[in-house]
């Protein structure tokens, strides 16, 4: 069994705390590890630690290894981002040199898991499934109208992997409306897309020579030259001209192959705002329901969420339903609600010809 674990994103939702050097997963936000640091220790009693890829960005490269220590996972750098089909494919090409029929889990950097038990459970169940041929997905079983998640509409159950459930895919849904979501969640057949894939070396390259024949192209001229003294060549020659596309779209959406999914009931979040950390957290809120993730004071003040690397004293009066987030160059003040809007400000920051603080 292999992992791909994704490392390369540079999320903006997080923002001034994540920054292009310090995206999402590299920040404590969770726990007093990162987020990519659980993602590493989740999988470790599936899958040995010369058999995980990381794919980082460039920028990332220094932080990731920081991370890894005396870890023995392998570290491949992407010249630049070209979103999760070419960071997978990079990453297929390698592990098909060394097996191409075991099973690959594929998973972000960035996502929290509550039951680690029932995560592992339910990823070796899908390499059992995917052992066969098929590509298997984690779809989380939608608790609200979500608009801002892909959805995956599951079929009839094909079969039994360890005990758990397996369907089919009838269809990847895009990001819905409102309206949509509701009736989405009212039907209980739709499931939201995880990001998570479980396939073998050989089924996902196939599906890529199908699916996305250019970027199939530039992995062959990349694949021949491993393992030779031309490979950081030609990989910084070919890998930016690959076409920036997600598995799901270039894929997910195209595939003939055999598409199968089980339900992910493992306390799943994506993490994807200041308000998701809030809720996340919710066992910790003090005695007005804020969250304070540093050292802060409160008078009346209900709901807040704190975060700060900055040292300075926080104090809140009177005030509710706010995110405070403090570093030593940057302090953002917005109301919880909004943090969906808070990558805007690196966006402005960027266009301001202020890429220091974006």
């Amino acid at each position: 069994m292999y992992a791909i674990v994704m490392a390369g994103g540079s999320g903006t939702r997080f923002w001034p705390a994540s920054r292009e050097r310090m995206p999402k997963q590299f920040l404590r936000i969770t726990s007093d590890r990162t987020l990519f640091e659980e993602t590493i220790d989740r999988i470790k009693t599936l899958v040995a630690d010369e058999q995980v890829y990381v794919v980082v960005n460039r920028l990332h490269e220094e932080t990731t290894r920081n991370l890894l220590g005396s870890s023995n996972a392998r570290v491949l750098v992407e010249p630049v981002g070209k979103n999760t089909a070419p960071c997978i494919a990079l990453a297929a090409i390698h592990i098909a040199r060394r097996d191409e029929n075991s099973p690959i889990i594929v998973l972000p950097s960035d996502h929290f898991i509550r039951d680690r038990e029932r995560f592992a459970l339910k990823l070796r169940a899908a390499c059992e499934a995917a052992r066969h041929g098929a590509i298997v997905t984690l779809g989380i079983p939608p608790t609200r109208p979500e608009t801002g998640y892909g959805y995956i509409e599951r079929g009839k159950e094909t079969e039994k992997a360890m005990g758990e459930e397996v369907f089919e895919v009838k269809k990847f849904v895009e990001k819905p409306d409102f309206e949509t979501a509701v009736e989405y969640l009212k039907g209980g057949r739709l499931l939201w897309n995880s990001g998570i894939f479980i396939f073998t070396a050989k089924t996902i390259l196939t599906e890529i020579r199908e699916c996305l024949p250019d970027l199939h192209e530039g992995l062959e001229e990349i694949g021949e030259a491993m393992e030779s003294d031309r490979f950081e060549a030609v990989i910084e020659r070919v890998y930016p001209q690959l076409k920036s596309v997600s598995i799901d779209y270039g894929v997910m959406e195209k595939t003939s192959a055999m598409v199968r999914v089980l339900s992910g009931d493992f306390g799943w979040s994506d993490v994807g705002s200041w308000q998701a950390l809030y809720e996340l957290r919710s066992d910790e809120y003090d005695e007005g329901e804020n969250l304070l993730l540093s050292e802060a004071m409160t008078i009346d003040a209900k709901r807040n969420l704190v975060y700060s690397t900055s040292g300075r004293a926080i104090a809140l009066m009177g005030v509710e339903g706010l995110i405070v987030v403090d570093t030593p160059d940057a302090l953002m003040v917005a109301r919880k609600e909004r943090s969906q809007d808070v990558k805007e400000f690196p966006e402005n920051l960027e266009a301001a010809g202020r890429p220091e603080l974006s």
